[in-house]
């Protein structure tokens, strides 16, 4: 005899499962801090591969040799991240000093005109000093470890680098890899899900990458037209924050407004600020619309809790990938909703 009725007894089915895959999900999560050092660079070897999968196979169809297309693909983006790299760093480095004035200057005018309620103002920029002073000693006392740390960055990255040149490489090889390892019967299955997924990481990066790229030229475009010194690598910084979303572009746009305050004064910082804005603007209601839309559909509550939740975990990094593997992710759900949903609908 059941006690329960039927909806209250699938109720707690389904709590049970949920319960199970949380748990599950939890296990993993902290697996993977744990093993971080070895977990990160796989991950972004996956996203570095689904980036450049498109050009190693032009390569391949081009009668060029995997291995030797796979290492012009990794050579390429070393030299194209190295170079995007230095012109941001040596356009900061050149108007750091003018952005600190500038800042200064501001914080001066604004007390001026304000009068005594701009007095906290004018103590903030004086006590900054004492502030820095401070970190800078708690930073020079803990050197070892900041070194230890951007040691363990690069050797990611270099990890990260070679596992990119062998999944290019190997691509060929990840179906019947993951026939192997599949139980009996279900090789069908977890490959059809694998697709799906690399599917969605591929369109998220594919499409990010076009619109990282149009928001970087319309923003350099019109620096140069402002005649705002550092327009390409501001450009290139808008183009590298793009991977990050929403925290990249209002960090990429707050910088470039700097540098024009400190270059240019603050008339051209205000179009600095609109052109941001415009940029941004367009790529909300047009760019994201009609290319993301072609390659994966996540909400926007979706992406912003993703980005949450990986901020919570890993920090940059994690905000980082948490909007491509979720994208892997609903690519599973929806393949695993392709293949078993109609059964389930049939059943019921």
């Amino acid at each position: 005899m059941q006690l329960l009725p039927e909806p209250v007894r699938r109720l707690a089915a389904w709590c049970a499962v949920a319960l199970l895959v949380a748990g599950v999900g939890f296990v993993g999560i902290r697996l993977c801090v744990e093993l971080r050092t070895a977990v990160t660079p796989v991950l972004l070897a996956l996203l570095g591969t689904a980036l450049l999968g498109p050009v190693h196979r032009r390569l391949v169809r081009a009668k060029v040799q995997r291995s030797v297309a796979a290492a012009v693909t990794c050579v390429a983006v070393v030299a194209v991240v190295g170079g995007a790299v230095y012109i941001v760093v040596a356009a900061l480095i050149d108007t750091g000093g003018q952005i600190v004035a500038s800042l200064k200057d501001a914080a001066e005018g604004l007390a001026d005109h304000f009068g005594a309620a701009g007095t906290s103002l004018d103590d903030l920029a004086s006590n900054s000093k004492e502030l820095l002073s401070k970190f800078g000693g708690t930073a020079a006392s803990n050197v070892i470890s900041g070194v230890s740390v951007v040691g363990e960055s690069i050797a990611m990255a270099v990890l990260a680098l070679l596992l990119v040149f062998f999944f290019l490489r190997d691509s060929h090889k990840a179906a019947d890899a993951l026939r192997s390892l599949a139980p009996h019967g279900t090789g069908e299955t977890v490959e059809a899900m694998a697709r799906r997924a690399y599917r969605a990481v591929e369109g998220f990066m594919r499409g990010t990458t076009l619109i990282a790229f149009i928001d970087a030229i319309c923003i350099t475009v019109g620096l140069l037209i402002l005649d705002v010194r550092g327009a390409v690598g501001l450009g290139a910084l808008v183009f590298v924050g793009a991977y990050i979303p929403y925290l990249g572009a209002f960090l990429s746009g707050a910088v470039s407004v700097l540098v024009a305050l400190a270059d240019r004064g603050f008339v051209i910082a205000l179009w600095t600020f609109g052109i941001v804005l415009a940029v941004q603007v367009l790529e909300g209601h047009v760019l994201q619309p009609m290319i993301q839309s072609r390659t994966v559909q996540m909400h926007p509550a979706v992406v912003m809790l993703a980005i949450t939740a990986g901020a919570s975990v890993a920090g940059i990094l994690g905000m980082l990938l948490a909007v491509p593997l979720t994208a892997a992710a609903f690519g599973v759900l929806h393949e695993f909703r392709a293949r078993y949903g109609a059964d389930v609908s049939a059943d019921s």
